[in-house]
């Protein structure tokens, strides 16, 4: 009788195996990524002991410890031993991430995930893996777009490092990004990518701006630049969010059926092109400078014209902000600690 159990578990194991080969291996490539990566951190306090790391960076590091305990004191962020080690990159991207979306639709392709749920991207840390993944995707006839990013969250099961790209980015960037990726740690619903990235992208958002008003004042260029930026930022991402539902509406006229025909590509590209064309005069009655007289073509450097799938992620972390915003200050009065307690008991959190 236990022969036959034991039988039957290892025959469950390799159907299960077989069935889920692909999950297993791209599991066990993050897992060996997020491993190596471990295993070549310094501890915070010995590279601010380094006499040859550069004083600049060091200030920088200081900077991340700084922005770290006012998400904690200020804004209520859950404390964590992230950003205690760091990580040199040597110029290198760590992680690339894929999305995808259907051919004549605004609609995100899902990978489902044990524990964490599904997600409208797939991240690898081995950039021919990653290609190999999007070539099977278009294969099945979906719009893709690929790219390195400079930062992600363990949810606190890892303690994440400091990055050395994140060393070069303006002060009100870096505190957005810290603040974004902290705010996944304390609070993150499972298989509701849009509500947490759009989540922690607000947080990041208000919580750089206060902590650039309490570390360098209200009529700081610190503050002016990043209000600035993110001006701009928004008024980008309405456009995008915009041109979603421009889109939409296009492919709503080509009826049920999926079938791919040159006539559709063409109105679909006419209208993507119209889109960013139309994004240079956002804050101004005419095109930056940076882009004036440039054929938009020429602004992705691989010669792939953004498709749908370029529109997801202003679907996945900036559609609710509106929303986020009336609640945080109609319900709170502009309390973010008071928010998130809230949000906290609302949403069941990984």
């Amino acid at each position: 009788m236990f022969k036959k159990i034991l039988l039957a578990l290892l025959v469950l194991c390799v159907v299960l195996g077989v069935i889920y080969r692909d999950l297993l291996s791209y599991g066990w490539m993050q897992a060996s990524g997020q491993v190596k990566i471990l295993m070549n951190v310094e501890d915070v306090a010995d590279v601010m002991k380094n006499p040859a790391f550069p004083d600049s960076l060091k200030a920088r590091i200081t900077l991340i410890e700084e922005i770290k305990k006012f998400g904690v004191d200020s804004l209520g962020l859950t404390p964590s031993k992230n950003y205690t080690t760091f990580y040199n990159q040597h110029g290198k991207p760590l992680i690339w991430l894929i999305t995808a979306s259907e051919r004549y639709k605004i609609a995100p392709y899902k990978w489902h995930f044990p524990i964490i749920g599904s997600f409208p991207y797939k991240g690898f840390f081995d950039s021919t893996r990653a290609v190999r993944e999007e070539q099977e995707l278009i294969k099945q006839g979906l719009d893709t777009d690929i790219g390195d990013v400079s930062a992600w969250s363990t949810l606190g099961y890892l303690k994440d490092p400091i990055l050395s790209s994140m060393l070069k980015r303006r002060v009100g960037s870096l505190a957005n990004l810290i603040l974004h990726e902290l705010t996944h740690g304390t609070l993150f619903v499972k298989s509701n990518l849009e509500l947490n990235e759009n989540l922690a992208s607000f947080i990041g958002d208000q919580g750089a701006i206060r902590f650039l008003k309490y570390k360098y004042g209200l009529d700081s260029p610190e503050l002016r630049t990043y209000e600035y930026s993110k001006k701009y930022n928004d008024a980008y991402s309405q456009h995008m969010l915009r041109g979603i539902s421009q889109l939409d509406s296009l492919y709503k006229t080509f009826g049920e059926s999926p079938a791919a025909s040159l006539h559709r590509d063409s109105l679909k590209n006419v209208l993507i092109l119209n889109i960013l064309n139309n994004a240079d005069t956002l804050l101004s009655a005419k095109p930056t400078l940076t882009n004036k007289n440039r054929p938009v073509a020429s602004r992705w450097p691989d010669g792939k014209m953004p498709n749908n799938a370029y529109f997801i992620s202003y679907q996945t972390y900036r559609s609710k902000q509106d929303t986020f915003k009336i609640e945080f200050e109609q319900k709170f009065g502009g309390n973010i600690k008071k928010y998130l307690a809230w949000l906290k008991e609302k949403y069941p959190s990984l």
